[in-house]
């Protein structure tokens, strides 16, 4: 056997825009797991390939390096074909998962959802469940296959042994300024998404003022990357560029986030919410065979938030990642004065009134996202704390109409809202003279696989 290429040489190739061969990836991603790589060689080759980019195969060699980088899931046979999973790449007030897990396992698939946690503006599904008390998020591999044999769904973080590549690089591209770098965005997702062995993925890839991408084109083309690299892996991938220029239902912060959720699995809450979630689980059913087309799958979905048993599953999961009982029961049972008084509540809850009359345009998700941040809803770096109560909701939607001083937004906090933290959510709300006119769909578009599934590995 030939000896590896030293670091230093593979550097250099990539700075110079060369392609890497896949033997070459994989000894850079063998001396990030093991150790052997200095982080200031990690750093230049994260650059590098910032600069120069990858190619597919590169990007294709390089996620599947980080993948068997540590332990792979495994499933029984009895599951081929139902092992499914979402990703988002991360937005304001959605919850999206909360719901979807639990309907999707309603319909007969197997979820192993692992998920993350917010930093910067956008929230995380673990710090969300985390407003819940009792609620374990760290299960190792054979908790989820158990959790997965009895519920059908569990929501947790990454194990220390799955793609220890990625979390090596997650943790340098922040300080080395390239995380938006295409192909390493590519490889950090799908890597965790090969590593459960799933047979479909679907992918909210968001686009605008509050999303990573701040344009439908930019997110078209990390979503046909996502969708190329993910069919390669023998994974069915689809991908749905959304829109994030509004928060996604009326509830933005952990806590809120959880009760909307429930309103969702009970069949109600924001029709935005709802759509998402029966949109994004009916191409999943399609993707895996149990409906013959996208959407037979999402009237299915709606079924199962309609008859109550996507929260039956939402409940079974809570008993089974540590949540007493009785919580889960009143949580998913109670009324919402009992809900809020289970997962607590801000000290301080005030009412911003409209600074005058109009017509709502939109409601700015950024700022809103960014105030509610600095109030202590988000976290600025991993390892932060976050306040699990700060929140704010939406009084208003798009098309109503509103008299000055009425109320618009309930924000709830635990110390005191700053006059530039009032300006700046006071600019969230637009309003205009007469209704808004032709609104744009929340999903744009759906991207699937240009190519053949190859058989998965």
């Amino acid at each position: 056997m030939d000896a590896p290429t030293p670091l230093p040489t593979l550097i250099r190739k990539k700075r110079d825009g060369e392609r890497l061969e896949d033997a070459e990836i994989r000894s850079f991603v063998s001396g990030v797991t093991e150790g052997t790589a200095q982080q200031g060689q990690i750093g230049a080759m994260l650059m590098a390939i910032r600069l120069r980019g990858m190619d597919a195969g590169e990007t294709l060699a390089l996620t599947q390096a980080m993948a068997t980088s540590g332990r792979t899931l495994a499933w029984p046979p009895a599951w081929q074909g139902l092992v499914v999973d979402k990703h988002s790449t991360g937005g304001v007030g959605d919850k999206v998962s909360l719901a979807l897990a639990p309907a999707l396992a309603a319909c007969g698939c197997k979820v192993p959802m692992i998920s993350g946690r917010g930093l910067g503006h956008t929230g995380g599904t673990l710090d969300k469940l985390e407003a819940i008390p009792g609620f374990r998020v760290s299960q190792s591999p054979e908790e989820m296959l158990h959790i997965l044999e009895r519920v059908g769904c569990c929501i947790v973080g990454q194990s220390t042994e799955l793609v220890p590549a990625d979390r090596v690089l997650y943790g340098l591209r922040d300080v080395t300024a390239t995380v938006d770098s295409l192909p390493l965005i590519t490889a950090s997702i799908l890597s965790k998404k090969a590593a459960e062995r799933l047979s479909a993925l679907v992918l909210d890839v968001k686009f605008g003022g509050a999303a990573l991408y701040p344009t439908q084109e930019s997110a078209r083309e990390l979503a046909r990357s996502l969708v190329e690299v993910g069919t390669h892996l023998g994974i069915r991938t689809a991908a749905l560029l959304t829109r994030m220029e509004q928060p996604l239902g009326r509830a933005v912060g952990n806590a809120l986030e959880v009760l909307e959720a429930l309103e969702c699995l009970q069949g109600s809450g924001p029709p935005d919410l709802r759509h998402l979630v029966t949109v994004l689980g009916g191409v999943l059913l399609w993707q895996c065979g149990l409906e013959q087309e996208a959407e037979k799958g999402r009237e299915r979905l709606a079924r199962a938030l309609d008859d109550g048993s996507a929260l039956g599953k939402f409940e079974a999961m809570l008993g089974a990642q540590g949540v007493p009982p009785d919580t889960a029961r009143d949580l998913c049972a109670g009324t919402p004065a009992q809900r809020r008084q289970l997962l607590g509540e801000a000290k301080v809850c005030e009412e911003l009134p409209a600074p005058q009359e109009g017509w709502v345009q939109q409601v700015r998700a950024l700022p809103l996202a960014r105030v509610l941040h600095h109030l202590g809803a988000g976290r600025s770096r991993a390892g932060d704390p976050v306040n699990l109560r700060v929140g704010a909701e939406l009084l208003v939607g798009t098309g109503q109409h509103l008299r000055a001083g009425q109320p618009w937004l309930r924000v709830h906090h635990e110390g005191t809202l700053s006059a530039e933290g009032r300006r700046e959510l006071q600019d969230a709300l637009c309003l205009g003279p007469e209704p808004p006119r032709d609104l744009p769909p929340l999903v744009a578009e759906t991207i699937l696989p240009s190519g053949p599934l190859r058989d998965s590995q």
